[in-house]
């Protein structure tokens, strides 16, 4: 099984919900391959609250490069995928090779990780019959775009439904990338048993 982790994003993307997934991926031993609409060098930033704002801020944070672009993407090739939070997921879900890549996923029951805007891109796939019923989490202001999915919208911000794992935002960080990569090994042992027992027969 593949050891490659895909982590789709682009400009704008929340630089915790970045970074932290591509440290936790590469310590866990698999290689995180950062994809966007274009390969080049991303630029994310930083989400804050101030006190008496209804929304929060933004600012520049830390550059990182993009290994491939969404068009040379072969999703086969990788063994779960990651979509970070920020504004990117609300321009990369216009990318026209977004869909097939994000469906690949999810038809093939590979581990999906979703967190705080990520829940944004799943509404380019024009298929609310692969999201029906499940329970998925998002940033607050996401609510009604899950609700749209068919999508049950939960109290808690951390979420786990079969293969989509879903955060809220930044915080639940920790328990996201336990969750996500619980589900990769998991899967991981699902094929290797399949695997077993096609050799045995």
């Amino acid at each position: 099984m593949s050891r490659k982790i895909l982590i789709l994003t682009g400009d704008a993307a929340e630089v915790l919900e970045v970074y932290y997934p591509v440290f936790r991926v590469a310590e866990e031993g698999y290689e995180p391959v950062i994809a966007a609409p274009q390969k080049k060098v991303l630029n994310t930033v930083c989400h804050d609250f101030i006190e008496g704002w209804d929304t929060y801020t933004e600012k520049p944070a830390h550059r990182l490069a993009a290994d491939i672009a969404f068009a040379d993407v072969d999703p086969a090739e990788y063994a779960g995928i990651i979509i970070p939070g920020g504004r990117a997921p609300e321009f990369i879900r216009n990318d026209k090779d977004l869909p097939r890549i994000v469906r690949h996923f999810l038809e093939e029951d590979k581990p999906v990780g979703a967190i705080c805007h990520g829940a944004q891109v799943f509404l380019a796939l024009n298929d609310n019959t692969l999201f029906q019923g499940r329970t998925i989490s998002a940033y607050n202001a996401c609510r009604l775009e899950v609700e749209r999915l068919g999508a049950i919208y939960p109290e808690e911000t951390l979420y786990v439904d079969g293969n989509i794992v879903s955060g809220h935002a930044w915080p639940d960080l920790p328990g996201f990338m336990r969750e996500f990569l619980k589900a990769v090994r998991n899967n991981e042992a699902s094929q290797d048993r399949s695997q077993e027992t096609s050799s045995a027969i």
